[in-house]
């Protein structure tokens, strides 16, 4: 199995993984690289258990594991090969792809094991390692939101959920769901993603943002976009808005409704493709994250947030 796996399409895709074997296969080359260790001891003597090909034994502590377990795959059922359909499917649709639109091509029974399914596959996309931006800087929030009373006022002080992004230009997004859009939010965000190599901090006119660049020590420049202002010289905000644009192309072509407890997972996957769209490994970096990412039980995935 090759180290790197190319791009390909989807036809290509399902003739070189069509069986649960090819599958099981790459999954061990990317979870153990230098060949199966043991969860337990971590010892490198492995054996297979006869008749069960998926399951590894520990010669030493006599461990039976396979490549899923305790991993985003545990506890499934559903077949590695649609699975590797599943994760080709959110990596290639950049405005994503609705839980329904995978039970479908899947032929999945209900639509609860296909959502259940794309926010594994997310919560895998979330653990990803995320360097902290540096050089150029945008950051600017937005606020998503169906119609309904107290939703079509648009901007601050709108009834809709806030996300703040922050994107370094020619460099990678990130964007959070804020409960607010305060001076103590907005720094919070900006200390958990940005490097002190900071050259320029663009936003728009918000003043909260003229004395965040003070504290921080950045070099500040705004637009003013409550007088039309847009670009001034290097100075706008275009890069950042870009991408909120796409997540809500997203939002209205494909996710139509995403709840507040939900929507930073979403969030977590737009970036986490975003940031990999012109890399030629993007399906390979999501499968690698799923085999040593945490498991997410279904329990944990619907549990009422905390009062």
């Amino acid at each position: 199995m090759p180290s790197v796996l190319p791009r390909v399409g989807l036809s290509e895709l399902m003739e070189q993984f069509n069986c649960e074997i090819k599958c099981r296969e790459y999954l061990e080359s990317l979870r153990w690289p230098e060949g199966p260790a043991c969860p337990k001891c971590g010892k490198k003597e492995i054996a297979r258990v006869v008749n069960r090909e998926a399951v590894l034994r520990c010669k030493g502590c006599q461990t039976q594991f396979s490549v899923t377990a305790g991993t985003v795959f545990n506890d499934s059922h559903l077949p590695l090969a649609k699975w590797f359909i599943a994760v080709f499917l959110l990596c290639e649709s950049k405005k994503g792809v609705s839980a329904l639109q995978i039970q479908r091509i899947l032929k999945i029974g209900g639509y609860k094991t296909a959502w259940y399914l794309c926010h594994r596959i997310r919560s895998a996309m979330a653990e990803a390692s995320k360097p902290k931006l540096s050089g150029q800087i945008e950051m600017d929030e937005t606020y998503v939101g169906g119609r309904g009373k107290g939703l079509t006022q648009r901007g601050r002080g709108t009834k809709k959920l806030p996300v703040l992004g922050i994107r370094q230009r020619n460099g990678e997004l990130r964007m959070f769901h804020a409960e607010d859009v305060t001076t103590r939010s907005l720094e919070k965000f900006l200390r958990e993603s940005v490097s002190d190599d900071v050259e320029v901090f663009f936003t728009d006119e918000l003043t909260t943002y003229r004395g965040i660049a003070k504290r921080f020590g950045f070099v500040h420049k705004a637009v003013s976009h409550s007088t039309k202002e847009y670009v001034r010289g290097e100075a706008h905000t275009n890069t950042i808005e870009s991408a909120f644009s796409l997540f809500k192309r997203g939002l209205r072509g494909s996710w139509h409704k995403i709840s507040a407890k939900h929507l930073q997972a979403y969030l977590e996957e737009m970036c986490f493709r975003f940031n990999r769209r012109n890399t030629e490994t993007l399906f390979q970096d999501t499968l690698r994250q799923m085999v040593n990412a945490s498991t997410l039980t279904f329990e944990a995935l619907t549990k009422e947030s905390a009062a």
